[in-house]
């Protein structure tokens, strides 16, 4: 695990080729004809991203020449036929033998066409080709980004800068910083320094981007084609700005204040949105929100703010940004999804699910009032190392999946019909799914080498998962799956049954309770359900298993587990009748606290339990008890697990065969 640190610390990765079909996102019109367009000499007629294109051509070993007969032409087109939204970022491509044809309306759409040659580019040989085919593209929705919480953690220049250019690759194309909490302000004022003197900082005094690193970014955002949404937290969130002040947002002094941060703000970002808050604070003044939006407003931006948040009528706010299951969008205001999208709380196998087959906003495609969505990470809890907010929160697979969805649109749901649990083998959604995986993991294999990226094929593994029985609050009482592998039990006179799911990791009952659908459908309190199948092996082999009870989220100040156990719900897990160990707990403190981080609680930021399987099948039986479903120990408890054999480094086994009744 610390190479792996050390790799990803040092090294962006580079990109490498995936071929028509391995692109992500997919485009939305591809036609193969089986022709290749070289990239050993190229002449290239384009009006913008001469750069880009050079790169393109010169990074597989080719070069420009005016007098090769291998030509890229690219041109500004009035229409593209078959585009009827977001035309500003549609392409068409047409790849042939000789000549690649790029149209687009807008420079964005450039952009991203470079972006899909990219992926476009095979290795025959020794020589570089672009694969031959014809391509319409658009995207379903305008806003597909990621929001990092630099006011609670502060997160370097280059990490910001290394996230905003990966993601690039794969059409994110907006990037929200939240710059100002209650724990410090994380932007430089030159006409109020004492906002940045350490003393008003909570955590990581004196942390915070200058105006010159601020405009850096601004600058690298446009070279990525992504939008930059800076938010400045307004009236809530703002103990940083009273520390320095002495007084509230919301007072006559306070509000004077603010307005000259605006300007200073305001004359730092060039973008078009400035973000300001609203959320999780008590109104005292009813002038300030409306006062500051036409304030910001008057200076030539847009403004965007939480919902819930202030209750704005049409026409007095300019986007909002829905979050929890309570925010609602209003008919005339555009909307950015963030609802279920708050990754500090998703696993990394289950919630994956759930994000793919949701529909953003819960419509197929955007308009003018659905404008996509941004997936958030809240760092209430201190991170001590930058890297781990990437590990702790899945972040390449969870961004990856919004990139598929966003860019395509659709989805089955809305985070409620099957929710985290993986369709029915064979339906067309499972089948959906399992070819996104496939391309998903042909990124991580070839893109992400070194990179945290905690995923494996999961529609392969295959449980029987037993209806919950009553424990009447003794987590360690023993029921009859202990004693015997059955498809069916009969327990003080009443039947309970099993049922056959796909997935490496399951939610009994989701950390939204229903709101979230997972494996019962009304998950009841001091309840034990027990997970089983059979793992075949073709040899005798040492294995890694990647293994966890309760995913600990990233926001909350939860305890580690005891020593000697899983979880504080009495979880086990045997594998051939042999029980497994917990990891040994780095962490052992009995007093919550946000500041104390987490360490090893969760199965990515350890290294694989190491595990021998036999050739043949291998019997894993998992007790899952819970008690009730928020403790002293634990706010919101996770009745959930996460178990899938890996190698012992953490990657891919081939050749396994997850089967709860033993068919090869």
């Amino acid at each position: 695990m610390k190479s792996a640190f050390f790799i990803f610390l040092l090294f962006c990765p580079s990109f490498l080729f995936a071929g028509i079909d391995d692109l992500l996102p997919m485009p939305r019109q591809v036609k193969k004809n089986g022709q290749f367009f070289p990239l050993n000499k190229v002449k290239l007629s384009t009006p913008v991203f001469e750069e880009e294109w050079s790169d393109l051509i010169v990074s597989t070993g080719g070069k420009l020449s005016q007098s090769a007969q291998a030509e890229i032409v690219v041109t500004f087109v009035d229409d593209l036929e078959g585009v009827n939204l977001n035309e500003q970022e549609a392409y068409i491509l047409s790849i042939k033998k000789n000549r690649i044809y790029v149209k687009a309306i807008g420079k964005e759409g450039i952009y991203w066409a470079i972006k899909t040659l990219k992926q476009l580019t095979v290795k025959k040989g020794s020589r570089y080709y672009i694969e031959g085919c014809e391509i319409t593209d658009f995207p379903a929705f305008r806003i597909r980004g990621f929001m990092q919480d630099a006011g609670r953690t502060y997160i370097s220049l280059e990490e910001l800068k290394r996230e905003i250019d990966i993601l690039s690759q794969y059409k994110i194309n907006t990037f929200h910083w939240h710059l100002t909490e209650d724990l410090g302000w994380r932007l430089e004022s030159k006409i109020f320094p004492m906002l940045n003197d350490s003393i008003n900082y909570i955590r990581q005094p004196g942390k915070y981007y200058t105006l010159e690193e601020a405009k850096d970014i601004v600058g690298f955002c446009k070279k990525h084609n992504v939008l930059l949404i800076p938010e400045i937290d307004m009236p809530g969130h703002s103990l940083a700005f009273r520390k320095a002040f002495r007084h509230d947002m919301q007072s006559k002094e306070g509000m004077v204040i603010l307005k000259l941060l605006i300007d200073e703000i305001c004359d730092t970002f060039d973008v078009p949105y400035i973000h300001i808050g609203t959320d999780e604070v008590q109104f005292t003044n009813p002038d300030f929100v409306p006062e500051m939006v036409n304030y910001i407003r008057a200076k030539g931006k847009k403004v965007i703010s939480w919902n819930p948040g202030w209750n704005y009528k049409l026409g007095e706010i300019d986007m909002t940004q829905l979050w929890s299951y309570r925010g609602k969008a209003q008919e005339g205001i555009p909307a950015i999804d963030s609802k279920f999208h708050y990754i500090n709380h998703f696993d990394a196998f289950a919630d994956l699910v759930a994000l793919y087959s949701s529909r953003i906003l819960n419509v197929n495609q955007g308009s003018k009032d659905h404008a996509g969505c941004i997936i958030g990470m809240w760092h209430d809890r201190y991170v001590k190392n930058e890297q781990s907010i990437l590990i702790q929160n899945n972040f390449y697979p969870a961004m990856l999946t919004l990139a598929e969805r966003a860019w395509r649109g659709g989805g089955t749901e809305y985070f409620d019909v099957r929710g985290t649990m993986l369709s029915e083998e064979g339906s067309a959604a499972f089948k959906e799914f399992k070819e996104f995986e496939n391309r998903l993991l042909w990124h991580k294999e070839n893109n992400f080498q070194g990179y945290p990226f905690a995923y494996v094929r999961q529609t392969d593994v295959k449980w029987r998962i037993t209806d919950a029985f009553p424990n009447n609050g003794n987590l360690m009482t023993v029921f009859p799956p202990e004693h015997k592998i059955e498809i069916s039990y009969d327990y003080e006179g009443k039947e309970y049954n099993t049922k056959e799911v796909s997935g490496a990791g399951i939610y009994l009952r989701h950390v939204w309770g229903t709101f979230v659908p997972a494996f019962y459908k009304n998950p009841e309190p001091n309840h034990t359900a027990y997970a089983y199948t059979y793992v075949y092996s073709s040899k005798d082999q040492n294995v890694g298993l990647w293994a966890t009870t309760q995913d600990y989220g990233r926001s909350e100040k939860d305890l580690p587990p005891p020593q000697g156990k899983w979880d504080y719900k009495e979880s086990k897990i045997w594998v051939n009748d042999s029980e497994i160990e917990p990891p040994v707990w780095e962490s052992s403190h009995t007093t919550k606290s946000n500041e104390i981080p987490l360490t090893n609680e969760n199965f990515q930021s350890r290294p694989p339990i190491p595990v021998r399987l036999n050739k043949g099948w291998n019997k894993v039986l998992l007790k899952l008890p819970a008690g009730q479903f928020s403790t002293n120990e634990v706010r919101l408890v996770k009745w959930m697990f996460t178990c899938v054999f890996v190698t012992p480094a953490g990657n891919q086994i081939e050749k396994l065969i997850y089967s709860p009744d033993k068919i090869r």
